[in-house]
């Protein structure tokens, strides 16, 4: 049967070494190339091999696709396929009731199904009835598929992730031939494990075609994209784009200093593969290292950026504080997990917003910006890069370990279209002064090290006012205290008011930043499909906040943020504007599902729908 829906959710699960993130990634890639609208989770330990079998070593990666704008990974799972009990037992209560499940049986022994806490054995009795539920010996399968090829058991069973690759591309009558080409070209110098994939990826092909009469199989039309040239992109692999045609764009050569942490380091591995067109990168021996470097870097005139997480932002805080009394132009790239202290690696989070907005001692303001997706870390990593060369300033963005390596189709830009960013440096005059400013941004003077004429001090003492020499004169410390405060609130001006979806005022407000923003709009769409008054706003700014902020927050008599914090910002909102913002906070090292919003807009209603609303006024 051929069930057609207009979106549907995979899941592929199994031990942290059974290579679902691999083929998580490929499914998704080759459903994004085939015209879907897809959006992507990977969900892994932060052991590097947690011990197999158990149910903290589960690794799963979730696809939803559609034949519309897809904003999340998906709520609930339409299709499982898990390699173990234990991935059975942690994905189960996420999947939906009429579900598909398709097992790999070959790991259902004695041993596993303790490991996973079942008493007995899931596919002897009836536990699985209210699923359809599709066992695969896969194993046996792939040994029968290997026969009279020279090819060990320990590599037929490391293959196994590429029949369910298979089995899952065929359910959805994508063809394998780009796959085949990518597993030859991936394992080129391992003949035995090429092999052993590609007999593997037509195995889980054939699979689900010979048993096509009792396994559904679906129909999700193409979407109706607008015309241009698309690819899959990460946010990591977004921000780092973006840093390059930052780069360009400001005609400034460009460095990353950075340090290596979980879930950031991708930026790095993808800045290092553009060194041919003269990117400048150093890893570094530890997170002070690596933002030492780039602020030495804005100095020699770089477009200079550095990159992040959690712990790695609070060992930069110090050199941030620099940044801010150097006055130079510095991105810092905060990919947010879960804390505190260590906390939970591989696991999103929001709550390094009130570290981005005043972790750091002294009065160090500093821009700081979000991305709501990961094609949208492309163009906020441009912006970011935009302000800080404009302004003279280092710029935080925040993306987190969810949109940072979760995929979703970009939209390739124009050259012509990206924002124009003006570099300027300062030339030799007779009254040359590095802190001299200009009058609509406060920037200062950028002068290159080296210059004659020019010749300035710069450190983190305080800067007398114009010349910039040390000063511990008290009215200038308040002076030059003032003018950096100012500098970063002038923004407001220069960035886009905050826009409002459905109507500018009424009962209640959904709003959202960053990478909740993707749940919070699939669930206003389903709410104002339903007439429920409830109008939706996503900032993109946070430091400082679009000017028409207030306006758009006293339109409404109520305004609900979803955090992945315990209100970071509600608290920062509410103390800004002296209005009450509901909080909802979520803390669990996974995304909000839109169910979870929609849910508490319509707790909050009740039945107050557009409709009625217009017919008390």
């Amino acid at each position: 049967m051929t069930l057609i829906k207009n979106e549907l959710t995979l899941r592929f699960a199994g031990d942290s070494g059974d290579g679902m993130q691999l083929v998580g990634k490929l499914f998704a890639r080759t459903a994004a190339s085939h015209g879907f609208d897809v959006s992507t989770f990977p969900d892994f330990p932060s052991e590097i091999r947690a011990p197999a079998g158990t149910l903290y070593g589960v690794s799963a990666f979730q696809i939803q696709l559609g034949s519309h704008k897809i904003n999340t990974p998906g709520d609930k799972t339409d299709i499982l396929i898990v390699m173990n009990p234990s991935a059975l037992k942690v994905n189960l209560p996420n999947l939906k009731k009429d579900g598909l499940i398709i097992i790999n049986s070959d790991t259902f022994n004695s041993k596993n199904l303790k490991l996973a806490g079942y008493e007995a054995n899931l596919l002897e009795d009836k536990s699985l009835c209210t699923y359809q539920t599709i066992i695969c010996a896969t194993e046996g399968i792939l040994k029968k598929a290997c026969e009279n090829l020279e090819i060990s058991i320990k590599t037929i069973r490391k293959s196994k992730n590429f029949f369910a690759l298979g089995l899952a591309l065929q359910l959805f009558s994508m063809p394998i031939e780009d796959l085949v080409q990518w597993i030859k070209a991936k394992f080129a110098k391992d003949a035995e494990s090429q092999l052993a994939n590609l007999k593997a990826l037509e195995s889980g092909w054939n699979f689900a075609l010979s048993n096509s009469h009792h396994i559904n199989h679906y129909k999700i039309n193409q979407q109706q994209s607008t015309a241009g040239n698309y690819r899959n992109i990460t946010g990591n692999h977004a921000v780092a784009l973006g840093l390059v045609a930052a780069s360009h764009q400001a005609n400034l050569p460009l460095f990353l200093g950075s340090y290596p942490i979980t879930p950031a380091t991708d930026i790095l591995h993808h800045i290092s593969g553009y060194k041919k067109y003269g990117i400048k990168h150093m890893q570094a021996e530890d997170e002070i290292a690596g933002i030492s470097s780039a602020i030495g870097a804005a100095f020699g005139g770089y477009l200079a950026a550095t990159t992040t997480s959690g712990p790695g932002l609070s060992l930069k805080s110090e050199a941030l504080g620099l940044a801010v009394m150097t006055e130079l132009p510095l991105v810092v790239i905060d990919v947010m997990r879960a804390g505190p202290s260590t906390g939970l690696p591989t696991k999103p989070e929001q709550s390094d917003l009130f570290q981005a907005m005043y972790g750091r001692h002294g009065e160090a303001p500093m821009p700081v910006l979000c991305a709501s997706g990961a094609a949208d870390c492309f163009k906020m990593t441009v912006e970011a890069a935009r302000l800080a060369v404009k302004y003279m300033t280092p710029v935080i963005l925040l993306t987190d370990g969810y949109i940072a390596q979760g995929a979703e189709p970009w939209k390739i830009p124009s050259e012509k279209a990206l924002p124009k960013i003006e570099s300027k440096f300062a030339q030799y005059s007779e009254d040359f002064a590095p802190y001299r400013r200009n009058k609509q941004t406060l920037a200062r003077n950028w002068a290159i090290p080296g210059q004659a004429g020019m010749e300035h001090r710069i450190g983190g003492l305080e800067k007398q006012d114009i010349t910039g020499n040390v000063s511990h004169d008290p009215l200038n410390h308040q002076k030059m205290t003032d003018v950096r405060q100012q500098k970063i609130a002038g923004i407001a001006q220069d960035i886009p008011p905050m826009g409002i979806e459905g109507e500018p005022k009424g009962k209640l407000l959904l709003l959202t930043w960053g990478s909740t923003y993707g749940a919070a709009k699939t669930a206003w769409n389903k709410l104002s499909v339903e007439g429920y008054n409830v109008s939706f706003a996503n900032l993109s700014y946070l430091n400082p906040l679009p000017a028409n902020t207030e306006e758009v927050l006293n339109g409404f008599e109520q305004v609900l943020l979803p955090e992945m914090n315990m209100g970071q910002l509600q608290h920062i909102l509410q103390g800004k504007f002296l209005k009450p913002i509901l909080g909802m906070h979520k803390v669990q090292g996974q995304p909000f599902k839109a169910e979870e919003i929609e849910n508490k807009v319509k707790e909050l209603l009740g039945t107050s729908k557009t409709y009625e609303h217009a017919n008390t006024h």
